[in-house]
């Protein structure tokens, strides 16, 4: 693991605690109902990448294979303690959204909510998702992207830079879009939804046959 990687994991491990309060206070103001929309979509052998104090685990449909993986040891902590006190069953290991763990074609869904604008290489990333699914595996992503709305984006940029000098090693980008990347990354885009201002989108897509 290299130096970045290691910074960010340290810095999340940090925050881990105070984490699902902060999440708490600013979630439903700015993504509402969107992490369980995105989470009832999944089906069979799922994968969460990113899966952090496991805020999504009572989301996912009934009888899903769920599997989680996250680079902080702390924030999985908290998805261990969540996952008994929910009495969800789940496969929760450390793991690197860039270098998954798993062989080819081992899961039908591939799941990362507001995790994917902290990983250092999206294009590795995503990649990786493509590869852990079978064909015809569908990807579900959710996060905050570079906004539309003029005035938020000015807000995003001066936010950006006050991360980037304050807390480099969070590695948040708030300027970021995934979907040109999983576009590059061959899967074909099913459907895809922005909303407040344009800065939080949901994408859903599937790797081709």
């Amino acid at each position: 693991m290299d130096g970045a990687r290691e910074a960010a994991r340290g810095y999340w491990n940090q925050r881990a605690e105070g984490y699902d309060a902060a999440m708490d206070r600013i979630e439903g103001v700015l993504f509402g109902d969107a992490r369980r929309r995105l989470c009832e979509q999944a089906h069979g052998r799922t994968l969460e990448v990113g899966v952090g104090t496991g805020r999504g685990l009572e989301l996912y449909p009934e009888g899903t294979d769920l599997t989680g993986v996250d680079l902080s040891t702390g924030m999985l902590e908290r998805a261990h303690e969540r996952a008994g006190r929910l009495g969800v069953k789940a496969d929760l290991r450390e793991g690197d959204a860039e270098d998954l763990p798993f062989p080819d074609a081992s899961f039908d869904t591939v799941v990362c909510a507001l995790s994917l604008c902290s990983v250092q290489d999206v294009e590795r990333a995503v990649a990786e998702s493509h590869r852990v699914l079978r064909p015809g595996g569908r990807l579900l992503l959710l996060d905050h992207v570079r906004p539309t709305f003029r005035p938020l984006l000015w807000l995003a940029i001066g936010v950006q830079r006050l991360m980037d000098r304050f807390e480099p090693d969070a590695g948040e980008r708030m300027l970021g879009r995934p979907l040109p990347v999983v576009e590059a990354q061959g899967f074909a885009i099913d459907h895809t939804a922005r909303f407040k201002g344009g800065m939080v989108e949901m994408v859903a897509a599937h790797r081709p046959v």
